[in-house]
């Protein structure tokens, strides 16, 4: 049996090597628990120092870093290794990366959990690969000084070699791999000066590049099992819906289609392949029952939301009395901001293959949550977790689509395959993805502020509107006295030196499945909160950037971004008729950002961004080229959805379903982005979403420069005439 396993795991594509997993109770400084990764065969532990659960060398002189978080373009295959790598003072060429097992070793220390998620992946794990590598070569060193009978304090090592000083002798970490393997793992380890870092803090080219550009790299969609058929499902066109019947008879006549199955989601067209289970899906004869849904539709959702909107809401920060002031201000503005739901969109469409047996389950995917869709597998199979694997692919896309607490497309796939009998992938097709649920949600912002005499602004009363995105799910305990702080995360800490500021948060609860999406509360929060800064500008004939350089004495991280970017953009140098310049701060996962976005707006009303300057302080950082590849995706990412992105409902259904109708940012359209960062000792922040939020103000703060023109309600289209299409909301 054991023979068999091993075969079949080597037949699959892109699969990690199956291993026995032990835990050994040995705590290192910081809390690192010290576990024991060993291979499969006894030959092969015997070639290989695992001297805790993230570090294999080999005899080869091969390092190899086990990662504990998902891969899905932010650079933790690089950033993670080079933090472990430097405190090993391993040979760069000599690293390789491995995605870890799910494994309570291999837990978030702040989520507890095997999460990739919230911009925490390098800054979480920082000291936990610090103590990793540092650990290793401790022992290492002690494994050389043991053979050479000298004191490892007079041994130092360099690019995977101990040297011992006096006498120059040098060995290999190689060479010492089986020695160390005797050696205790120490119980406090000496960790680098940063002064002597010689690979953090230094661009070193990403180690997933090469096999994402030929075609090595194994995505989700791309595992192959022996014998594997693939499914697709039916689901309803309504959330909320139920199954009433459906006919199958077409479909089963089709050559290659193995089984029609009913699961909870829907009806599984289960097929020899993919085309073949969608040509069968399609040919199923199906009634729903649509159930309380569909009827609704975004027209009036945002007439219930503005109504919502006008009532006493949850008090999410109060400072003054905003009420009091209105009537002591020399002038006052109201707006209302509206943004729509938004999908994912991850170019690799949602998928998971299964390999359910009697007393086992495998499952391949790529996944941000492992933990979790472990636990929900584990309870489908009537396994015990343990029981579980899953081998987690690269990503491609997440955005926090692949970290749902109800683990969706992988329960989906465990009902399909106690179903199928075999191996079997689920896939989603790209409209499938957009219509299956779990989306940013839509939210509408109410807001009056008013300034005094001189034009300095005198109260902010701020009302918003939307669906909490963990009502219902594992992570519900974060709400306090009914305020999700995802939902007011943005708009709860204004860091604008106004000194009455009331904030309220209005819980909806509508039947539309709602996630975290990239930046989470801080992507309209943002767009909302520096666009009315800079109304109240406007308002008191300030200068945007004048004024809230004067705002932010007492935030100083916010300050120096917003100085830097000014800076850097050439902020009040003159520029051609029609073209102008927008500026956005913003503090996020627990970084800070700010942009300046150039803009020109052509005699028809057209947009175009030509440029945008980002500063970034992200506390101190691994490898500024990740800063910057992530900046500028951010970047893109924020462009796409100001400028394209928005789902809407008729009759419960979306009206959106393809690339076609919900487009992205094309190449033509792509500003030319630069990104300065800054430098300096502060604790690590994230950097995968804070390029994100700033994106939108700065281009519709642009635009307004440019045409006098204010964009209240997002999408806005890039190839429309600003206002043309997209009336402002009152």
């Amino acid at each position: 049996m054991i023979a068999e396993r091993q075969a079949h795991d080597r037949s699959v594509v892109g699969a990690l090597p199956r291993r026995d997993f032990l835990k050994l109770s040995v705590a290192a400084s910081g809390g690192l628990l010290i576990g024991l990764y060993l291979p499969a065969s006894k030959a092969a532990a015997a070639a290989t120092f695992a001297p805790n659960a993230f570090v294999r060398i080999g005899t080869d002189d091969s390092v190899t870093v086990i990662v504990n978080h998902s891969e899905m373009g932010q650079g933790v295959f690089t950033a993670l290794l080079m933090i472990l790598a430097e405190e090993l003072d391993a040979d760069w060429t000599k690293v390789r990366f491995e995605p870890a097992p799910v494994d309570p070793v291999y837990n978030h220390p702040v989520f507890h959990m095997q999460i990739t998620g919230g911009s925490t992946s390098t800054w979480s794990s920082f000291d936990q690969f610090r103590n990793a590598g540092a650990a290793a070569r401790a022992m290492l060193v002690t494994a050389a000084a043991q053979r050479w009978n000298v004191d490892a304090a007079s041994c130092r090592t360099e690019k995977s070699i101990v040297i011992h000083s006096a006498s120059n002798r040098r060995l290999s970490y190689g060479q010492l791999a089986e020695s160390a393997t005797k050696i205790t793992p120490p119980q406090q380890v000496a960790l680098k000066d940063p002064k002597d870092f010689k690979l953090i803090g230094t661009p070193l080219k990403r180690l997933d590049t090469p096999e994402k550009t030929n075609g090595k790299g194994i995505f989700g969609i791309d595992v192959k099992l022996p014998g594997m058929l693939t499914a697709v499902v039916a689901r309803p066109p309504v959330f909320g819906g139920k199954l009433k019947s459906f006919n199958a008879d077409k479909t089963k006549a089709m050559p290659g289609v193995r089984k029609v199955v009913e699961v909870p989601s829907g009806v599984a067209v289960i097929a020899d392949g993919f085309w073949t289970a969608k040509r069968g899906r399609d040919a199923l004869q199906i009634e729903w029952d649509e159930g309380p849904m569909a009827d609704f539709d975004s027209k009036a959702q945002r007439e219930q939301y503005a109504a919502m909107a006008k009532q006493p809401g949850l008090v999410a920060r109060k400072e003054g009395d905003a009420g009091s002031a209105i009537s002591s201000a020399a002038k006052k503005i109201e707006a209302v901001y509206a943004v729509p739901y938004l999908s994912h969109a991850m170019m690799e469409p949602l998928n998971c293959a299964v390999d359910l047996r009697a007393d086992h389950c495998e499952i391949w995917t790529g996944t941000q949550l492992q933990t979790i869709d472990r636990m929900n597998a584990a309870a489908i199979a009537g396994l015990k977790p343990e029981q579980v694997q899953i081998h987690t692919t690269l990503l491609g896309g997440g955005f926090g689509r692949r970290a749902n607490p109800v683990s969706d497309f992988v329960s989906e796939a465990v009902h399909v395959a106690k179903a199928a009998g075999a191996p079997v992938r689920v896939i989603w097709t790209r409209e499938d993805d957009m219509h299956g649920g779990y989306y940013r949600p839509m939210f509408y912002h109410s807001l009056v502020g008013g300034v005094d005499a001189d034009g300095n602004p005198l109260f902010w009363s701020h009302h918003l509107v939307g669906q909490s995105i963990v009502a219902g799910t594992p992570f519900e305990m974060i709400i306090k006295d009914g305020i999700d702080p995802t939902s007011v995360e943005g708009a709860d800490d204004v860091p604008y030196a106004i000194p009455n500021l009331s904030v309220e948060y209005h819980p909806a609860k509508i039947g539309v499945p709602v996630l975290w999406w990239r930046s989470v509360g801080h992507s309209h929060n943002a767009f909302v909160k520096e666009s009315f800064i800079d109304e109240l500008a406007a308002l008191g004939g300030k200068d945007p950037f004048e004024l809230r350089r004067k705002l932010l004495t007492k935030s100083p991280r916010n300050l120096g971004v917003l100085e830097l970017a000014a800076e850097k953009a050439g902020w009040g140098k003159p520029l051609p008729a029609r073209r102008a310049r927008g500026i956005a701060v913003h503090a996020s996962f627990e970084s800070y950002t700010a942009q300046v976005a150039e803009v020109s707006v052509d005699s028809d009303g057209k947009v175009r961004v030509h440029r945008v300057v980002c500063a970034v302080d992200c506390g101190r950082y691994v490898n500024p080229g990740i800063i910057e590849a992530q900046m500028q995706g951010g970047v893109i990412f924020g462009l796409t959805a100001a400028f394209y992105n928005e789902l809407t409902f008729e009759k419960g259904r979306i009206q959106q379903s393809n690339f076609h109708d919900y487009p992205m940012l094309r190449i033509n359209e792509t500003p030319e982005i630069e990104v300065h960062i800054v430098k300096n000792n502060e604790k690590s922040g994230g950097i995968g979403e804070p390029g994100v939020p700033c994106a939108a103000p700065a281009v519709t703060n642009a635009i307004f420069a440019a045409t006098g023109k204010r964009i209240h309600r997002l999408p806005i289209r890039m190839n429309e005439a600003v206002g043309g299409s997209k009336e402002d909301l009152k």
